[in-house]
């Protein structure tokens, strides 16, 4: 490829390579030229941190640890959703900020603490119950978010995930993206574009609503677009479109809580409201599900047992142990002892309870902090509560891996070509080597 200065990164979350080639998104497609769209192929699990570490680092999940959206902590028997600190780990955005570019970044996952030059992520200040107190963002540098809130108003977190979520968070995103451009000038940009991935949760894959996503998100990438080409630096610039992974349509969601607790190895105590909470402590195995991918975490001599008690579950595809971890490549410290893979037409939810009367304080709220496991229910109100706890509600899933997401470049200082299916791996070392700079990944890679 051709040298740019400048590279824009557009992670549109859940868009395909045939949504593409279909006309579903004439702006993406004037962008992105046949020659220069692939299938990009994420290595397994493709779920949200996961799938954006790897383009990130140019690293896969067993070398970066991102094994999935939460993370258990054996040794205080806590699991924690979306908390995990960035520590020492550098992305694309912090080695080259690190080299003397400038960088922006936005709406990814963990970059509180980030030396992107301008930066951007959603950490509303709330109370100890996690009740939100005042919206509010996290940026580099610290005016950057109040200047936003003065022409754009506060960031709309109900629209970026629950029952109300839509299109307006994108378009609040895209509007401090393009802000960021006129007054940082960054030379790497990296945005999050959320909404497809709600209309695909909540309605599936060959849903008429996520044809209608895909154009509504298309329209505003397509004024993004305008405004970049309508600066001093376009001729410089190649944009890299990017989707972390596709989706499967569902009609089962699988329970493997219940399945531990019928077997003696989850053990419930009481909340304090009425309802049954997990207790992690006095239990022997615990579930921490994620879309079409479980971790399962059991004491020394009770992994054979869970195994059993899962393996039979319907919608269970794969019970993998210590080899099938290193199969699928997941053989991290921070995986399950046990990691279970959903069949294509199956998820999994965490439920522990059988009559929704026993459900837990806030399993009818949304409440991401305290469930210990991803919840697409939060994408529907409920008949008493604000989050429904019908889980046959939900359309689709993912984090199979076995649907790819999209890749394409285009801009002025793109290339007509790339090959035809792209290793989600090569993203960040083929951004890295247009800009100069170094990234350590785990295989063996040409840029594209």
């Amino acid at each position: 490829m051709t040298d740019a200065g400048r590279a824009v990164v557009l992670d549109v979350i859940g868009l395909e390579r045939e949504h593409v080639d279909a006309g579903l998104a004439p702006n993406i497609a004037e962008l992105v030229p046949e020659p220069a769209r692939a299938d990009l192929g994420m290595p397994f699990p493709a779920v949200t941190l996961p799938a954006q570490s790897t383009l990130a680092t140019g690293q896969s999940p067993a070398a970066h640890g991102d094994v999935a959206n939460g993370e258990y902590d054996r040794e205080t028997d806590s699991v924690a959703l979306w908390e995990r600190d960035r520590e020492n780990r550098n992305r694309l955005w912090e080695t080259a900020s690190e080299a003397g570019l400038t960088t922006g970044v936005f709406c990814f996952q963990h970059l509180i603490g980030t030396s992107a030059d301008v930066a951007l992520t959603p950490s509303p200040i709330e109370d100890e119950e996690n009740t939100i107190l005042e919206m509010n963002c996290w940026t580099n540098p610290d005016e950057f978010y109040d200047e936003l809130e003065a022409d754009y108003g506060h960031f709309p977190l109900h629209t970026y995930w629950g029952p109300g979520a839509n299109e307006t968070s994108s378009e609040w995103i895209l509007n401090a993206a393009r802000e960021s451009v006129e007054r940082y000038d960054p030379d790497l940009l990296w945005v999050y574009v959320p909404h497809l991935d709600y209309a695909g949760l909540a309605h599936g894959p060959s849903s008429d609503e996520l044809a209608e996503a895909i154009g509504v998100v298309d329209e505003l990438v397509g004024e993004f677009l305008d405004s970049l080409r309508g600066d001093d630096r376009w001729d410089e610039t190649a944009v890299h479109v990017a989707s972390e992974y596709g989706f499967h349509d569902v009609d089962t969601p699988v329970y493997p809580n219940r399945a531990l607790r019928e077997a003696g190895l989850l053990q419930v105590r009481d909340d304090g409201e009425g309802g049954e909470e997990v207790d992690l402590e006095s239990s022997t195995a615990f579930a921490m599900v994620d879309h079409q991918v479980t971790h399962v975490y059991a004491d020394e001599g009770a992994v054979e047992a869970a195994r059993e008690a899962l393996s039979g579950l319907e919608g269970v595809e794969h019970v993998l142990g210590e080899s099938g971890k290193e199969e699928w490549g997941v053989a991290h410290p921070n995986a399950g002892d046990l990691v279970l893979v959903a069949e294509p037409s199956a998820w999994f939810q965490y439920y522990w309870w059988r009559d929704d009367a026993d459900a837990p304080f806030y399993a009818r709220d949304m409440d991401i902090h305290a469930k210990p496991g991803f919840d697409p229910c939060e994408l529907f109100f409920g008949d008493e509560g604000l989050v429904s706890l019908d889980a046959t509600k939900v359309g689709g899933s993912h984090g199979r891996g076995d649907v790819d997401g999209f890749y394409g470049v285009g801009g002025p200082a793109a290339d007509a070509s790339i090959p035809d299916t792209v290793d989600a791996r090569a993203v960040a070392p083929t951004l890295a080597d247009r800009l100069g700079v170094d990234v350590d990944t785990d295989f063996e890679h040409d840029p594209l």
